[in-house]
């Protein structure tokens, strides 16, 4: 005899995916690497403090986590990170070098040994910070990106390529730190070394251009002493934006430009396979990689329109073969060694782990922090890949998850509610992935709407160009389009639609919920609230001008400015929300929530304001993510009349 299905309502349906399953679930392995024939990478861990720590596989397959708490293996340059370790074998064990997230100081760590701090502090500002590292034994260094506060604004910084000395002679001492280059570009990635250690390639770029606007690939010469010659600019420009560079095994310079329009892949500035897909990304954190080249000639790459899959690119012919396996979504993260290729990859049914491929056999497997089903994934939603047709005729990419759990369906004809979910950046996207906080409304009867709206990455630059100056506009009414075409089509409930997002999301989700009468709640989550301000030292210098290409120059528009603000409209707000925010969040401060909240004060519309001790931009503690997630869902239940057992009740001011 099979279970027998329970007939409840929408939103009441018990479901095993509590908020705790969930928050300790969150994150997913980044920054993988090898040391000699190890791989290695860093990984969340909600329940401690969110820390991050690193983990080892060796090589009978067993996985430890190196460094115990309260080690927190995270970069803050640019305030989002970037690469922050590096490895290799000296004298037949690992030498790693990491930045600590509590003193982003670099540490030097060997087995049995205490981490010993190579770099030294700075009581200037935001202090130094480091990411990218290279070791360069030869030369007893390690080489990064520096990124060094000059004064106390979030926007007195310089960064430079630095190599620091590996005998911790430099921990007391900056003028012990020997810097590569002048500071003459705002941003810079890390060198990527030639094979013969004769030449150094990375990126840069400066305001007002973001990384996918425009960079510079810069080659500069070697010296024997370990110093850089001049720099020249390969490729890249204001217009042309290089995603990542790499060298050949054979010494020829690997690159990622978008110069047709998608990131696409070119050696010596020939294009090795022109297509209308992306084989890159936009560059939010230094280090993050979209190909790898292998020593025998082919190059390992993360690519696709949309989702994305790991390949194999022969150069010679631009064949590209893909890795057979479930997973439908990689990470902007791989190394290889030998034939090997670690890559960290998910799918709707399962979060991210890591991957290695051998390209000899051509077989993928799970080596690395393997999903493992805490509950029955007959819970788990299942999406669909839609591309709606928005007002103006535009094609609007989104997945849709209805509600769905095997031990329940709904009475009658009435469709369900659905919440629209904006992803943050804005330049970025919703993942194909296997989400539990998805799965935690999902499974009680609640559907979910992710919408990659125009300005998102994955389609092609035009398709991110329609954000320009459209900020506020386009992400909004392309939301709006999937929310009514879901009602429309009866999939949705008109009465009962909410959105949410985060971040960039938040900002979405208080400009729709200001400026549009479709949803019923919404819950805005450590958002961009106040345009003028934010952009005007409220936020840290990478996104300080981001707004001259997401609003419009601010001396000529700035009229543009106030009436996009969220908070220049709270008297249109006239429905309940749910604000969250980290109190140590430098990117979106609460200085925006609070301003917010005094404009609301005496229109009696039901709301509630959380903030969070300890939490920064985007939340990694599980108790936090606990909180969250329930107080959503308490939102969503008292605005749609939902049921839904054993979750505590959000108590809404007015």
């Amino acid at each position: 005899m099979g279970e027998t299905v329970q007939t409840l309502a929408y939103g009441s349906w018990p479901s095993p995916i509590d908020a705790a399953l969930a928050a300790t679930h969150d994150g997913h392995p980044e920054y993988v690497g090898f040391v000699g024939d190890e791989a290695w990478w860093t990984e969340p861990r909600p329940t401690e403090g969110g820390r991050r720590t690193l983990v080892r596989r060796r090589a009978d397959g067993t996985e430890e986590s190196v460094l115990p708490a309260p080690w927190n293996v995270r970069s803050r340059v640019v305030e989002y990170g970037g690469q922050p370790w590096a490895g290799e074998v000296a004298d037949g064990r690992p030498l790693v070098v990491f930045v600590d997230f509590a003193d982003q100081r670099l540490y030097r760590y060997e087995e049995g040994a205490e981490p010993r701090a190579i770099t030294p502090v700075s009581s200037v500002g935001g202090g130094l910070r480091w990411a990218e590292p290279q070791l360069r034994l030869d030369l007893g260094e390690v080489w990064c990106v520096l990124e060094e506060f000059t004064g106390e604004g979030p926007t007195d910084v310089r960064r430079v390529l630095a190599a620091v000395p590996l005998d911790g002679s430099a921990a007391d001492s900056r003028e012990a730190v020997r810097e590569l280059t002048d500071d003459r570009h705002r941003f810079i990635t890390g060198a990527r070394i030639s094979p013969d250690g004769r030449r150094a390639a990375w990126l840069a770029w400066d305001h007002p251009r973001m990384p996918w606007d425009g960079t510079e690939l810069l080659v500069a010469d070697i010296g024997a002493d370990g110093t850089l010659a001049a720099p020249r600019t390969v490729a890249g420009g204001p217009d042309e934006a290089i995603a990542q560079a790499d060298w050949s095994a054979d010494g020829r310079l690997l690159y990622a430009s978008d110069r047709s329009g998608w990131w696409n892949l070119y050696r010596d500035g020939e294009p090795l396979c022109p297509r209308e897909e992306e084989f890159g990304g936009p560059l939010w954190k230094p280090g993050l990689r979209w190909f790898a080249p292998l020593a025998s000639g082919p190059v390992a790459v993360v690519h696709g329109r949309g989702s994305t899959a790991l390949g194999v690119l022969d150069p010679e012919t631009g064949e590209v073969v893909d890795a057979a396996g479930p997973w439908t979504e990689f990470a902007p993260t791989l190394a290889v060694y030998g034939e090997r290729v670690v890559a960290v990859g998910a799918s709707p049914r399962s979060a991210y782990e890591v991957v290695e491929l051998d390209t000899c056999t051509g077989r993928a497997r799970v080596i690395g922090a393997e999903h493992d089903d805490a509950v029955d994934p007959a819970y788990y939603p299942e999406p669909q890949i839609r591309t709606i047709t928005g007002p103006a005729g535009d094609e609007i990419h989104a997945h849709i998850y209805p509600p769905h759990n095997p031990g329940c369906v709904a009475p009658g004809d009435t469709p369900p509610p659905y919440v629209v979910w904006a992803h943050g950046g804005p330049t970025g996207r919703a993942p194909l992935v296997l989400d539990l906080a998805i799965a935690y409304f999902t499974s009680r009867g609640i559907g979910v709407a992710e919408v990659n709206y125009g300005g998102s990455t994955g389609y092609g630059r035009a398709y991110r160009n329609r954000l320009r100056e459209q900020w506020g506009v386009v992400d909004v009414e392309d939301c709006a389009a999937v929310a009514l075409a879901l009602a429309d089509e009866g999939t949705a409930d008109r009465a009962r639609l909410a959105i949410r997002g985060g971040s960039a999301g938040g900002w979405t989700t208080a400009a729709s919920l200001t400026t549009t009468d479709i949803y019923a709640c919404g819950t805005i989550l450590y958002p961009i609230l106040d345009l003028a301000s934010w952009g005007d030292g409220e936020t840290h210098d990478l996104e300080s001008q981001y707004l001259e290409s997401l609003i419009g120059p601010l001396a000529e528009v700035p009229a543009r400015y106030a009436e996009r603000s969220p908070a220049a409209h709270a008297d249109r707000l006239t429905v309940p929300f749910l604000l969250l925010q980290g109190l140590d969040d430098v990117i979106c401060p609460p200085t925006q929530c609070e301003r917010f909240l005094a404009r609301m004060e005496g229109r009696r519309v039901p709301h509630a304001y959380i903030a969070f001790e300890g939490e920064g931009h985007g939340f990694r503690r599980a108790e936090t993510m606990i909180r969250v997630l329930e107080s959503e869902l308490s939102l969503y239940a008292q605005v749609f009349g939902l049921n839904p057992p054993g979750v505590p009740r959000l108590e809404l001011a007015k």
